[in-house]
Parts: structure tokens; sequence; C-alpha cells
């Protein structure tokens, strides 16, 4: 087994993990965070591939690694703006209740 197979296997496992817990959370934050497994095993998926001409003897293909980056940070940048967003969200549901 070579470890780009490895890498492929490990990264549907992640996908797999992933959509379950997107389709099981009960909460936004587990929703978003089953959302970012499941973006994780696709990227690991997508650098596996990348890297299916090495074995050959062949380079690996940068254009698939330069938009698996990019894809890290946008994701990144993803879940920041979601967290932000469900923490304003909570603090606006969150203002017009009083404490008895």
């Amino acid at each position: 087994m070579s470890d780009a197979m490895l890498y492929a296997l490990a990264g549907a496992m992640l996908a797999g993990c992933g959509t379950y817990g997107l389709l099981t959370a009960g909460g936004a934050l587990g929703r978003i965070l089953g959302f970012n497994i499941l973006g994780g095993g696709v990227f690991l998926i997508f650098g596996a591939v990348a890297r299916r001409g090495a074995g050959a003897g062949l380079a690996a293909d940068p254009v698939p690694q330069a938009l698996v980056i990019t894809g890290i940070v946008v994701a990144f940048c993803a879940t920041a703006l979601a967290v932000a967003l469900l923490l304003r969200l909570k603090a606006a549901d969150g203002a017009g209740e009083e404490e008895p």
C-alpha cells in the first residue's frame, strides 16, 4: 500500500466522520465542527490525488497542492466567521432575557 493510498483512505474516513457529524449534530457549533472535519478529509483526498504520479518517479503536481493550501486558509476564515456569527446570534438572543 502506497503512501498516497493511505492518505486517501484516511481522507475518506475523515470525510465520512465529518458527514456523520454534520447530519447528526444537535447544535450549530457541532455542525460547524462536522463541516470542518468533512473539509479536512476532502483536502486530504485532494492532496493524495496530487501525489499519485510521485510513485512512478514523476514530480507531484503543484497546482492541486496550491489549491489545498488556499482552501485551508479559506476554510479557516469561514470557520472564524461562522463562529463569530454564532456568538453574535447567541448574544442577541440572550440580550432580552433577564436572570431571575
